[in-house]
Formats: structure tokens, sequence, C-alpha cells
């Protein structure tokens, strides 16, 4: 799993997914659990790595200049 996830992309994945994450607190009845797709943005910023760029062949990355 090569790291396809550049530091620009992670923090704004990041305030997403608390965002989502919040919604767990916000939102009243059945509505809330919604809340918990905001796992799927952190969790890809933990891992450094996104299956759905793989699937596209995106990377956010800055490459290493040698």
């Amino acid at each position: 799993m090569e790291k396809n996830i550049g530091n620009l992309d992670k923090a704004l994945r990041v305030v997403i997914g608390i965002a989502l994450l919040s919604l767990l607190f916000i939102l009243e009845g059945n509505a809330r659990w919604w809340g918990l797709i905001g796992i799927g943005p952190i969790l890809t910023v933990i891992l450094g790595w996104c299956p759905a760029y793989t699937l596209i062949g995106v990377s956010t990355c800055k490459t290493k200049q040698s």
C-alpha cells in the first residue's frame, strides 16, 4: 500500500471526519447514526492511503526528487 494522500488532503479529511462524527451528538433519533460515516475519512488519514484514489490513479502526495 503506497501512500497517496498529501498533507492538505489529510487536513481536509480530518475536518470533514470530525464534522460528520459530531452528528452523533447533534442529531436525534436514527438520523444521528449517519455520523458514523465520519470514520471513513479519519481512517484514510491514519492509513495515509485512499482506495478510491488508487482506483482512479490519483495521488496528492508530493513526489520525491533525487
